[in-house]
């Protein structure tokens, strides 16, 4: 997490500083408009800067997510980074239309404008021609502002399902280039040879090739292959499916720990889930395992039959077990059992003589599902601890410490719940684990 604050944080402090040094020496008499013309274009730089940056990680770029340690964290990052261009557009709209709400309101007076004296200095081309554009640059720029709002809500609100939100927030891109179009007319000329204007030029640039990458479809397009569902096993009593899929033998092969983007319908679109088998290169086989926790998740089920056709993109996330440690304690809640699955059938065939002990956390486990986990933790030689919630109680710090005495010699790999995940590590944290050895995977793409 530390990775994604911090950048998050650079970003802002970058723009904000490049910005204050373009604008120094402030004016002497800082009147209500003087400070509203300050705030317009600070938060109108924080936002596109902001905006661009996300629109960059939305390519799934491999140098970023190698840079954030995995696209999970890369997608994080572009989450807040959509807030902050949110609260920042926000700030901006109200900066540009305060002063006239208030002198509708009668709580100020119009601004004297006066025609200052003197010859008025000549304009060159390019500036003449950005202000024949302010008017539709304006008007266009609100309304983008308005589309991109509906769209960043739409894509923070859960409840909202996924196929919604994965079909409208692609329009994020066409209010995006209008407000690329705004922001090249409006803000100050003279930012543009300051080092504020050259980053967010440079950020603008890229963020328009990710819009166009994205309106024409061509992320992760050479990182899909098609597939076939050849195998299918479900668990009815505890909600989940398992899918055994052969990928075409383009397919680069995988680490145990990454996932994939799976569509298995086209009308519901690409959800990612998280590969739950080692790569074998001799059947291209790679297994998925869902569980039935919303909309699609509930109907996939009924809607998988053997024979299907699917489109598998990735691999993707560097939660692949690799560390200089000798000991690694496994925590797996629910269905983040998958990446340690995959990293067990691997171990069976390749150890690395680590000593390994795997928690896995569930609210019930059937014995089918218990007997070949068991049986992939004896093969790999790893040590398997169930609990069961209402059987053997809720896993904490204090409790995982006492579980395992030789906890701070490991490393701590965490898949599930992100609020069961941070309440581990801020406990083992505060007792001495180096922040660096808690391992967690952000399997949340909204």
């Amino acid at each position: 997490m530390r990775p994604i604050r911090s950048t998050l944080w650079i970003i802002l402090a970058v723009l904000s500083l490049t910005w204050v040094i373009a604008n120094l020496p402030f004016p002497e008499t800082l009147t209500v408009i003087t400070l509203r013309n300050l705030l317009v274009q600070y938060s109108g730089v924080l936002s596109i800067g902001a905006m661009s940056v996300a629109m960059i990680l939305a390519m799934r770029l491999p140098v970023l997510e190698n840079w954030l340690n995995g696209l999970d964290k890369s997608y994080r990052l572009h989450k807040w980074l959509g807030i902050a261009a949110l609260i920042t557009a926000i700030a901006h709209w109200v900066a540009v239309n305060g002063p006239k709400w208030a002198m509708s309101l009668g709580l100020m007076d119009a601004p004297n404008r006066q025609r200052p004296t003197g010859a008025m200095p000549e304009l060159g081309t390019i500036e003449t021609f950005l202000r024949s554009l302010r008017d539709p640059a304006e008007g266009l720029g609100e309304k983008a502002f308005y589309l991109a709002a509906l769209l960043i809500a739409i894509a923070l609100i859960r409840r909202v399902p996924y196929r919604l939100f994965a079909k409208t927030h692609t329009l994020i891109a066409v209010a995006y280039l209008v407000l690329v179009f705004h922001s090249i007319v409006l803000i100050d000329f003279d930012a543009w040879t300051q080092p504020v204007g050259l980053i967010t030029a440079l950020l603008m640039a890229g963020g328009v090739m990710a819009a166009v990458f994205t309106l024409t479809r061509q992320i992760g397009r050479r990182r899909k292959v098609p597939g076939t569902i050849t195998g299918l096993r479900q668990f009815p009593s505890m909600k989940v499916t398992e899918a055994e899929v052969t990928v075409a033998p383009r397919w680069p092969g995988h680490d145990a720990g990454q996932f994939a983007f799976v569509t298995f319908d086209r009308k519901e679109g690409a959800h990612p889930f998280t590969i739950a088998s080692a790569w074998d290169a001799n059947t291209c086989a790679i297994t998925f395992i869902s569980k039935a926790l919303g909309d699609y998740t509930d109907r996939l089920p009924q809607a998988l039959a053997v024979g299907g056709e699917v489109t598998v993109e990735g691999p993707y996330g560097r939660f692949t077990f690799d560390d200089d440690k000798a000991r690694q304690i496994w925590i797996g809640a629910g269905i983040g059992i998958t990446p340690f699955i995959a990293r067990l059938k691997h171990l069976a065939t390749a150890p690395d003589g680590k000593k390994i002990d795997l928690i896995h956390c569930v609210p019930e486990i059937a014995p089918q599902p218990q007997a070949l986990l068991e049986a992939d933790a004896t093969a790999a030689g790893a040590a398997l601890h169930l609990m069961r919630d209402t059987e053997d109680g809720l896993l904490t710090g204090a409790r995982l410490r006492e579980m395992m005495p030789d906890w701070s010699n490991a490393s701590i790999w965490f898949c599930g719940p992100a609020a069961f995940g941070t309440a581990l590590r801020r406990d083992l944290v505060a007792h001495g684990l180096r922040p660096t050895d808690f391992h967690q995977e952000l399997f949340n793409m909204r």
